[in-house]
């Protein structure tokens, strides 16, 4: 039946940045699904923790700092040591700096190029030697934004970043398909994150935004679950280096 096509039961997935906002409701999600999650981040995630558990699923908390690269070694040992292997690797974890464009400081576009897509990339890297020595391929599906697509106003390290996001995971997608790993991607539109606090506190800039937006409403961290479900699931085993915009139909327009 095709529904089985889309069950993650007794998968393994490590969820970067899954103590609130889209990471928490795709570690949600996927273990609604089946997966049991290894959540990594700086703070405790115990609400997702606590969802997780109540839909029977197991929940390991990891603490790092993925502004550096020098904590992934351990992140990775500490899930296969948890877990037992690993499956499945989202790549949520993410910040942003507005500044304009003339004035931003060199710190902050570290910063962001850092845990925007250095780590992204040497964690999938290091997720992907796993995959293929376990044997059995693996998924990896890279938070992409729609500045992927789109230059947006006081945020160019930013910007620049979920461009990287989107080309990486091509690039990835293509060497690695010979493994049995697929890397997509995701696109989220205008969500309600504490990254869109700012632009949902501005009355001009809310209304804009809505404005544009076919379904009249800001996204949910929910409406990222379909789509990370699907992506880790064998139901897309033929998808290969492909970002899904989930905007509400933004792009679009």
């Amino acid at each position: 039946m095709i529904l089985e096509q889309f069950s993650l039961e007794g998968k393994k997935a490590i969820v970067t940045g899954c103590s609130t906002g889209l990471g928490q409701g795709i570690a949600i999600g996927l273990a609604e699904a089946g997966a049991d999650v290894f959540g990594v981040g700086m703070s405790e995630p115990t609400e997702t923790a606590r969802q997780i558990k109540e839909a029977g699923r197991e929940f390991y908390s990891h603490k790092c700092n993925l502004m550096k690269q020098d904590g992934l070694d351990d992140l990775i040992a500490a899930a296969k040591e948890k877990m037992g292997r690993i499956d499945i690797l989202v790549n949520n974890a993410g910040i942003i700096r507005r500044e304009d464009a003339i004035d931003f400081g060199e710190q902050d576009w570290d910063d962001v190029l850092n845990i925007n897509l250095k780590s992204l990339f040497m964690l999938s890297q290091k997720a992907a030697r796993v995959f293929i020595d376990q044997g059995n391929g693996g998924k990896i599906i890279n938070i992409a934004s729609m500045l992927s697509y789109q230059g947006g106003i006081r945020v160019p390290a930013y910007t620049a970043s979920k461009s990287a996001v989107l080309g990486l995971t091509r690039a990835l997608a293509n060497e690695w398909a010979q493994h049995n790993i697929t890397c997509n991607g995701i696109a989220p539109g205008y969500m309600v994150t504490n990254n869109t606090e700012a632009l949902r506190n501005d009355p001009e800039r809310n209304a804009a935004i809505l404005g544009r937006i076919p379904a009249g409403r800001w996204g949910s961290p929910r409406d990222i679950a379909g789509a990370a479900v699907f992506l880790a699931s064998p139901a897309s085993d033929y998808v290969n280096g492909f970002t899904l915009a989930v905007d509400g139909g933004w792009l679009a327009r």
